[in-house]
């Protein structure tokens, strides 16, 4: 009998682990893709002096025109998959006197290495 009372307890323990499948239900969570997707080949085609059209043109309309920095564009790119923030990219082209002065962000010119900042002065394609 003292047996089966010391025994009760250990399989009580070993029933608080065990999660009812119902539990791991939930709801179905798309996969957003948000912003400007913009690649190294995109970024490889900016040269200093271009005009805001050309930039445009290669990168797409910019998802942040600040009114107080009319000389910056904020490229954003967020991708979440199944609720969760699996990619997130910044990109900011800076222009001064109406030319691209540089670029700088997460993704960088072809050739330039890992670095997370880089003008675009000296870069060739």
């Amino acid at each position: 009998m003292r047996s089966v009372l010391l025994l009760i307890p250990l399989l009580l323990t070993g029933c608080g682990s065990w999660s009812h499948p119902i539990d791991k239900l939930g709801p179905y969570k798309i996969d957003v893709q948000q912003g400007n997707v913009i690649s190294q080949e995109m970024l490889g085609q900016l040269k200093p002096g271009m005009t805001p059209a050309q930039v445009r043109f290669i990168l797409g309309s910019p998802l942040v025109q600040d009114p107080f920095h009319p000389n910056r564009w904020d490229y954003v790119y967020r991708y979440q998959k199944a609720g969760r923030l699996t990619e997130q990219r910044r990109v900011i082209a800076v222009f001064e006197d109406g030319l691209l002065k540089a670029v700088e962000g997460d993704v960088v010119a072809a050739g330039q290495g890992s670095a997370a900042q880089t003008g675009t002065e000296g870069n060739t394609p």
